[in-house]
């Protein structure tokens, strides 16, 4: 990967050098529109296409994946891993260090989703403003600071800050990697990678109980107790990948310089063939459009019933599994299976939704 310094040497629309022969073979025996009635279609869809059949198009794709996606994968896993981590930290030992009775817990754990709500569709309204390798790493910085002082609460009041402050500053992530993908594949491509990178929640899931078995077991050391350490460690990961995603995140195709000019040019070209009647600047009615369309909330709802159960078997299942009769530790390492088996069937749905242009079934 090369820095965004030098990303920076594109202007937003590069000079293209295009292949002049292959254009040619696409031009040079037009079609007979009286006896193919479709052929004027064909002819349309293959002008913006330079020459580049779809093997070459698919070697594209496979460039695109392989930049964009295990760096956006990672971004969210360690923004999951964050989030849910209270749930580790609680069978460590948490609820007893802070002295936490009655509903203590489940008011701490809710309470980060009160900010991530609310500042969701603001973020992505600056993400659009601004450039992705900015925004993303830096509301990333935020949350990995808020993770890291997490570490350093002795009260309940202390803990209920942190998790409202954390909520706000992870809240960007998710939808803006959403939207970031969209800026890089086609509407029928979208769904698999979309799929791809939500996974990694599950990933963190199962690995999130591994690496607290083994951070459980620096309790005492520096004067922090083994969820204390669980927090600082997964902060100080954070804020690490932050700095690096600073450099190594791609903004736009137009700017990429992992693809050739003529790539480049490709990528834009299809980009805008899937969408011509969609909008690609800012405008503060585009907002308002979509809080008055019915499928948006619609979708909230949908969302909400994914979510409810997800965030309930992420927060609960340690304890769930610990009061089973299983010790502390044994009970960190068995909250792991359920995420390897749910990873699976993520991806796989993800491909079998692009791949029968189908959403709502799925």
């Amino acid at each position: 990967m090369t820095s965004n310094d030098e990303k920076r040497s594109y202007d937003e629309k590069p000079a293209v050098v295009i292949d002049e022969e292959r254009r040619a073979r696409h031009s040079s025996s037009p079609a007979d529109f009286s006896t193919d009635p479709e052929a004027h279609i064909r002819a349309n869809d293959d002008t913006w296409r330079h020459g580049i059949d779809s093997t070459h198009e698919k070697r594209i794709l496979r460039k695109l994946d392989w930049h964009i996606l295990p760096l956006v994968s990672l971004l969210y896993l360690l923004s999951f891993l964050d989030r849910s981590n209270i749930g580790n930290a609680r069978v460590a030992g948490m609820v007893t260090d802070l002295h936490l009775v009655g509903l203590q817990y489940n008011t701490a754990a809710a309470v980060f989703f009160i900010l991530y709500c609310a500042a969701e569709i603001p973020s992505n309204i600056l993400l659009k403003l601004l450039r992705p390798s900015r925004w993303i790493p830096s509301i990333m910085v935020a949350w990995g600071i808020v993770m890291t002082l997490m570490s350093l609460v002795h009260s309940f009041e202390g803990l209920v800050i942190a998790r409202v402050f954390l909520g706000l500053t992870e809240a960007g992530l998710f939808p803006g990697v959403t939207f970031y993908l969209s800026m890089w594949y086609k509407r029928t491509e979208q769904s698999r990678r979309v799929a791809i990178f939500f996974s990694a929640a599950t990933v963190a899931g199962a690995f999130g109980g591994i690496l607290a078995y083994a951070i459980e077991k620096l309790d005492g050391k520096a004067n922090l107790h083994g969820w204390a350490w669980i927090f600082l460690i997964e902060g100080l990961i954070t804020v690490v990948v932050a700095a690096f995603a600073f450099w190594y995140m791609y903004d736009y195709p137009s700017t990429a310089t992992f693809l050739t000019p003529d790539e480049r040019e490709f990528v834009i070209e299809r980009l805008k063939h899937d969408s011509t009647d969609l909008a690609t600047h800012y405008d503060r009615k585009f907002v308002f459009q979509a809080l008055k369309d019915w499928k948006c909330w619609m979708m909230v709802f949908v969302y909400m019933g994914i979510l409810i159960p997800v965030y309930a078997f992420s927060l609960f299942i340690p304890t769930i599994i610990n009061e089973l009769g299983y010790k502390a530790s044994t009970a960190q390492l068995l909250s792991t299976p359920p995420y390897i088996a749910g990873c699976f069937f993520t991806v796989l749905v993800g491909i079998y939704s692009d791949k029968l242009k189908l959403r709502g079934p799925f």
